[in-house]
């Protein structure tokens, strides 16, 4: 067995034997140093962490709150905390990224207190109303809700029934109307109707009759202003070119539709085109400078009435030429 070798004594750190200092001895020679981490800032790392666990923790703590009945619905059945964290969720792909909607004039609609929205209505589907409620949710600098009315239709059938009364819907009615005016809510309207989400493509753009004026009359009494709305694109979701009327009969519907592609391609003829949509909201139009009889008062509801779908479809025109392509 060979011995091992024996312990170098160390030198002493310069000397007469010498004659050098630690200075002047050659650095030791040593290999590829790897990059020392970058300092950490205190809680880096955690901020992805944290909103995680955060989202996590609202998460359970909403899903508890479903479950146990923790959770406040008005006399309409409109359900905010649903709304705001799920339904208004669901719906936003489709706003921003699928119809694209650009919105115009969101100043236009007050801060607090009753106001009544009028906007033109189409596309097949009733698709605009709910588009111009995540415009007015996710853009006016308040983040007020908007309070549709709807047709009776809505209420019957299952599950949009339900799901029309978390998002805040109510019956299109005068005393519904003006109980949200009066609590101080913004209630949107489409007057057209069924004559015009089911009108056919050849007529798009153009606005159908107003009804007799009972929003007019409505906003006149609770002294609400009336904010009129024009909104671009939903006429061309669904290209209407017929109507199967014995099919609508049978069903209890006000029109069957008949598009290019519905019903010929089965499901797949049911998913919207995706149009460029513009919602602009316009100046608003006073109604609390009038007598409390006016409301009774056929000629100025007529004049009201007139005034407000003709600043609707001057908007429309308006859009229209701006409008560089359907899609685009």
């Amino acid at each position: 067995m060979q011995p091992l070798p024996a312990r170098v004594a160390a030198a002493p750190e310069g000397g007469p034997e010498t004659g050098e200092s630690p200075q002047d001895r050659p650095a030791l020679q040593a290999g590829p140093s790897l990059p020392s981490p970058p300092a950490r800032e205190p809680g880096e790392g955690e901020g992805v962490r944290g909103g995680l666990e955060r989202r996590v923790a609202s998460g359970l703590s909403f899903l508890r709150r479903r479950l146990t009945g923790e959770y406040d619905v008005d006399d309409f059945g409109y359900d905010a905390e649903l709304t705001d964290q799920v339904l208004m969720s669901l719906l936003r792909p489709v706003y921003e990224k699928y119809f694209r909607v650009d919105v115009k004039g969101i100043e236009n609609i007050p801060k607090a207190g009753g106001a009544l929205i009028v906007a033109n209505h189409s596309g097949t589907l009733p698709l605009d109303g709910l588009m111009m409620q995540v415009a007015v949710h996710d853009h006016h600098p308040a983040g007020r809700h908007l309070r549709l009315l709807a047709a009776d239709l809505v209420f019957v059938l299952p599950v949009v029934n339900e799901l029309a009364r978390k998002l805040g819907h109510t019956l299109a009615c005068t005393e519904d109307a003006e109980r949200l005016l009066g609590q101080g809510e913004l209630v949107g309207v489409m007057p057209e109707g069924f004559k015009g989400i089911g009108k056919p493509f050849s007529e798009r753009y153009k606005l159908q009759r107003f009804g007799r004026g009972g929003f007019v009359s409505t906003a006149l009494r609770q002294g609400a202003p009336i904010i009129p709305c024009s909104i671009v694109g939903a006429e061309e979701i669904y290209p209407m070119i017929g109507n199967a009327k014995t099919l609508a009969r049978l069903l209890g519907f006000p029109y069957f539709p008949l598009t290019p592609t519905f019903p010929w391609l089965g499901p797949l003829g049911a998913i919207p085109l995706p149009t460029k949509w513009t919602i602009q909201f316009g100046e608003p139009i006073p109604t609390d400078g009038y007598p409390p009889e006016a409301a009774e008062d056929p000629m100025l509801m007529f004049n009201l009435t007139d005034q407000v779908r003709e600043q609707i479809q001057h908007t429309l025109y308006k859009l229209l030429v701006q409008r560089r392509s359907v899609f685009f």
